[in-house]
């Protein structure tokens, strides 16, 4: 072999020690998990030559079937998932990577399904790490929180859900870095719902009905199809248990005080009665939209206050509540959701972190970006 031919080869053999195989498998592919899906597979190319990532969705599946592809899906994987009739089942995604001997493995939760969050330990004990926009991982039992914690201390996994609070927005992470770094923080509050925050900002800034602003909210995609799910606030109150948890508090989901603002005569219907019914909660807001002091708007407000010292010395709640239009708060557009972190540091002038707040491609890129946080880490 000449002396150009051997240095050649040496370099073909450098370039591809250089890169890194991540191997993914998404849970859940509707609006989120199909953004996302999209998104990695526009990026492929440029994630190889950019940072030398080779990432490869190995396996899709939803509740019905799974897709499995070791070598990765492609733009026609709806096509191809339809094509398939292996059932879906999380043993069966565990004998598969069994099989296969994959390296990196990433398990994407973007379901709401609590079947797929109990089977992360079994994911950890398998080989994968986790990446989530799933809230419920971090909103079950507190016991079954710590678990998680020493199941994937004891595999060296790690477990990224930035999407939980704030769709894409650096709000966990910053939280958890001001925590470990002794930073005393001593209240958060904000408007963490974008659907929330797009109702309310339109409807205090507008004459319209709620009912009329409710249905745009539904047609931009901002809530979920059942927008009760928004309104009973039971979401906006799984965001705050999960920062305070992130402190090290030890409060369960019953903890939360939560307003409720869906009219109990209509909690209990169908969907679709309620879809048709909505203009019944027209009264009910222009009511508290008119008893606003002067000069204030009202939003759904979620704080995490009392002594976060200790352990139960929290008090949780989310909440309607009037703020001044000129505060922080009261000046959000559109669907932004916005965090004020209070600390011994940052007493009358919160640390606030703000930005688009609803939206699937929003939390899809979000997801996308604990993606590749993970990829840096463990390659």
């Amino acid at each position: 072999m000449s002396a150009s031919i051997e240095i050649k080869q040496k370099k073909i053999n450098l370039d591809s020690l250089k890169k890194t195989e991540i191997n993914l498998v998404i849970f859940g592919h509707g609006l989120v998990g199909g953004a996302l899906i999209t998104q990695i597979l526009k990026k492929q190319e440029s994630l190889l030559h950019r940072r030398d990532l080779i990432v490869k969705i190995i396996a899709v599946t939803n509740t019905t079937k799974v897709l499995l592809a070791p070598e990765g899906v492609d733009e026609n994987w709806q096509s191809s998932k339809k094509a398939v009739s292996t059932k879906d089942s999380v043993q069966s995604i565990l004998d598969y990577v069994k099989d296969h001997d994959f390296d990196n493995l990433i398990a994407i939760d973007n379901t709401a399904d609590d079947a797929v969050v109990y089977a992360y330990n079994k994911l950890v004990e398998a080989g994968f790490h986790l990446v989530s926009s799933n809230k419920k991982g971090n909103t079950q039992s507190l016991d079954f929180y710590k678990n998680l914690r020493a199941t994937l201390k004891a595999n060296n996994k790690k477990y990224l859900y930035e999407t939980n609070v704030g769709a894409g927005l650096p709000l966990i992470d910053t939280i958890a870095l001001l925590h470990a770094s002794g930073e005393n923080i001593t209240k958060i509050k904000g408007v963490f719902s974008g659907s929330l925050s797009y109702i309310f900002n339109t409807y205090s800034n507008g004459n319209l009905p709620f009912s009329e602003v409710l249905s745009r909210a539904i047609r931009k995609g901002y809530t979920e199809p059942d927008p009760r799910e928004d309104l009973n606030g039971n979401d906006v109150a799984r965001k705050l248990l999960i920062l305070a948890r992130e402190l090290d508090l030890h409060n369960e989901l019953e903890d939360v005080k939560v307003e409720n603002l869906v009219p109990k005569s209509l909690r209990l219907s169908s969907k679709e009665d309620f879809l048709t019914s909505i203009n019944q909660l027209d009264v009910p807001y222009q009511i508290k939209k008119k008893n606003c002091r002067k000069d204030n708007v009202l939003r759904y407000v979620a704080e995490l206050s009392g002594d976060l010292s200790k352990n139960n010395g929290a008090k949780l709640a989310v909440r309607l509540v009037e703020v001044s239009k000129d505060s922080t708060i009261g000046q959000l557009k559109g669907s932004d959701t916005i965090f004020e972190v209070y600390t011994d540091n940052y007493v009358k002038n919160p640390i606030v972190i703000q930005g688009a707040g609803a939206g699937a491609e929003v939390t899809a890129r979000g997801v996308f970006g604990d993606i590749l946080r993970l990829s840096e880490q463990i390659r």
